[in-house]
């Protein structure tokens, strides 16, 4: 039997679509679920949708839940984590409020900027603790970290352990093939693609339609469509967040972006500017969006937790249905050596030689018993590269504040910040970080804590 563990199984959203989707799969149907979270009401809750599911299917696996993490690992196959150190409230207040006094406004705050770089604080000694159990308990078992802020957190694994089976996991790649087939009008399975880069900053290198006996190049529709105002459409996903930055991002540097335009605003100097209201509102930036959903998310979870006692939920009638995450694949992949082609967010070993050795980079991945194994690329565009390296700055900067135990690193890494350096001083810069530092206290590593007194 098959064991996979799920480090943050009180995410029961994400918990049903990873455990559907391995229930689908006939390799993992039979699997032991072993559902972790610290949070026990919200562990109740995902073991319900959990047992449900399996009730549906009518598969021999197993679900156990614990909230004890070394537990939960005990002799796993599998290790999939989901989970946001310091939660909405306070930690992501926090990542808002103060950089918001300083005139400092951002979109989501997890990835990139000063909101990612205080996320990745708090969670790569977390990350770190669950390799440190896997290398005990289950040193041959494949972690899928699907964590933000990815890129961080994948480079500091690999650096602290390198032994590690790990992949950084994403479903962007999959939701703007989702959102270029809505705009362009066209089946998604026809669109065939080539995508390289850091995690959220990755390019569509090659973008084309399969016509059965050619391929058309979709670039040309884009630009065409965007010149002309009809595109982009009213998103799919984030029907009130439209598209406008990736579509100028594209048509100024000539690529598409892998991310939605709410993330991107934030990741460059360009569109996020004291005074300049008119960027905001032309290019329809949602500032705060991601507050907004963490509102909404809380709101729409107390009402998924009264449906968790319906009869649907408790007489095994709730639906599963596939989702687009590349987990279940992944896995079906090294279980029975059936060869999977995925994104995946790996340490450059060479895979990109054009961005840093070690750098957390994200390529096509195929997916053997051998494990994960990433394709070269070797063709991005240099005005790409020159993009990619704003980021990577950013991020080894934060990492060696983390390895190294560096404080002076952390407010490094918020000079570098694109969108920080833009709005910012150096002093407004350092007195910022401070503020942040000061205000998350125990959620931060002891180091980071001592930063200010340093």
């Amino acid at each position: 039997m098959t064991k996979i563990t799920f480090i943050g199984a009180g995410s029961t959203i994400f918990m049903k679509n990873i455990v559907g989707d391995a229930l689908l799969t006939p390799a993992l149907a039979d699997s032991h679920f072993a559902l972790m979270d610290i949070d026990a009401d919200r562990l109740a809750e995902s073991e319900m949708v959990a047992r449900s599911m399996i009730k549906t299917l009518g598969t021999g696996a197993k679900v156990t839940t614990h909230t004890d993490r070394r537990e939960a690992l005990v002799g796993a196959n599998f290790v999939v984590t989901a989970f946001q150190v310091g939660g909405y409230d306070p930690c992501t207040i926090t990542d808002f409020d103060i950089p918001k006094a300083y005139g400092l406004r951002q979109t989501i705050a997890d990835t990139l900027g000063v909101g990612g770089i205080m996320r990745g604080l708090r969670t790569v000694p977390v990350l770190w603790g669950v390799a440190e159990d896997m290398m005990q308990l289950c040193p041959d078992a494949t972690l899928l970290q699907y964590v933000n802020p990815m890129a961080i957190n994948t480079w500091a694994l690999a650096e602290r352990f390198p032994r590690l089976k790990q992949v950084g996991l994403c479903h962007s790649v999959q939701n703007t093939v989702h959102e270029m087939a809505h705009d362009l009008e066209i089946p998604q399975a026809d669109i065939r693609y080539k995508v390289a880069g850091v995690n959220h900053v990755a390019f569509f290198t090659r973008l084309e339609q399969d016509m059965g006996d050619h391929t058309r190049d979709l670039y040309p529709l884009l630009r065409q469509g965007y010149a002309s105002g009809a595109l982009p459409k009213p998103p799919l996903l984030m029907p009130r967040c439209a598209n406008k930055v990736r579509y100028e991002v594209m048509d100024q540097l000539g690529y598409f972006c892998t991310e939605s335009s709410e993330h991107l605003a934030e990741y460059v100097p360009w569109f996020i500017k004291e005074g300049r209201e008119d960027l905001i509102e032309d290019f329809s930036i949602p500032l705060d969006e991601y507050p907004t959903r963490c509102i909404e998310q809380v709101a729409n979870w107390k009402e998924q937790a009264k449906a968790l006692q319906t009869d649907s939920y408790t007489d095994g009638g709730i639906e599963v249905a596939k989702s687009h995450e590349f987990a279940s694949e992944l896995m079906n992949a090294i279980v029975t050596n059936q060869p999977y082609e995925l994104y995946g967010n790996l340490p450059n070993t060479g895979q990109i030689p054009q961005l840093p050795m070690g750098a957390a980079v994200e390529t096509p991945c195929m997916a053997t018993s051998n494990g994960i194994q990433p394709t070269v690329v070797t063709d991005i565009p240099p005005q790409l590269v020159a993009l990619m390296r704003t980021q990577i700055n950013v991020q080894e900067l934060t990492v060696r504040a983390l390895v190294d135990e560096t404080p002076e690193h952390i407010y490094h890494a918020a000079m570098m910040d694109p969108h920080t350096a833009a709005e910012l001083d150096l002093r407004q810069i350092r007195a910022m970080v401070d503020d942040l530092l000061k205000a998350h206290g125990d959620w931060l590593p002891a180091f980071a804590r001592k930063a200010k007194a340093a």
